[in-house]
């Protein structure tokens, strides 16, 4: 097994913090902080199928997004725009690299919030500060619709989740890229990860 990465470890202790310590806690459903609190299975899940099934040169991007240590950065080292691409791993197929597209962390009022701006599936939402990195409540839509909010505990009909709400961990890079990675995707693939470069 790889060797897990240290600020995944560091939030998963820190999960159940009080809301004082970690705002997010407020907005998030029960069943997306449990998304979270696994998100080391379900990116060892989302490797072990890729690593059965994908190409040399997608594995090779795989690794040198998922590898590297994240690092502790300011929210200066986070704002502004980037170039982004979404892979998937898992799931449907043993992985899916994205093309290149283009998203922006801005600060709203003291505030960062995520967005990807091109591409036909798209997700915005709010970055809330956690272990040196960030934990982001957002949610997925696609080019033409309205930008939907994170719904939280809003699922309707009483289903436990809504498919387009997303939680994940944004962390920096040494070598200033960023990644953003989603745990337990509701469709598709086992792991979603947002590799996100200047």
């Amino acid at each position: 097994m790889r060797k897990i990465d240290g600020v995944i470890v560091a939030l998963s202790f820190a999960l159940f913090a009080t809301a004082a310590q970690a705002g997010w806690q407020d907005q998030a459903s029960r069943f997306d902080i449990n998304r979270l609190a696994h998100l080391q299975d379900s990116r060892a899940q989302g490797l072990a199928e890729a690593e059965q099934g994908a190409p040399p040169a997608d594995l090779a991007v795989i690794h040198s997004v998922l590898d590297p240590q994240g690092i502790t950065g300011a929210p200066e080292a986070f704002a502004g725009n980037w170039r982004c691409r979404t892979i998937k791993l898992g799931g449907m197929t043993p992985d899916v690299i994205y093309a290149w597209f283009r998203c922006r962390i801005s600060d709203r009022d003291g505030h960062l919030f995520f967005e990807k701006l091109s591409g036909s599936q798209r997700t915005s939402g709010w970055l809330y500060p956690e272990s040196g990195g960030y934990v982001y409540l957002g949610a997925s839509y696609v080019t033409g619709e309205k930008p939907r909010a994170y719904s939280g505990s809003g699922a309707e009909a009483g289903a436990p989740a809504t498919p387009d709400d997303q939680i994940g961990v944004l962390s920096l890079l040494a070598d200033g890229r960023a990644r953003l990675e989603l745990p337990y995707p509701l469709q598709e693939s086992r792991f979603d990860v947002i590799e996100l470069k200047r």
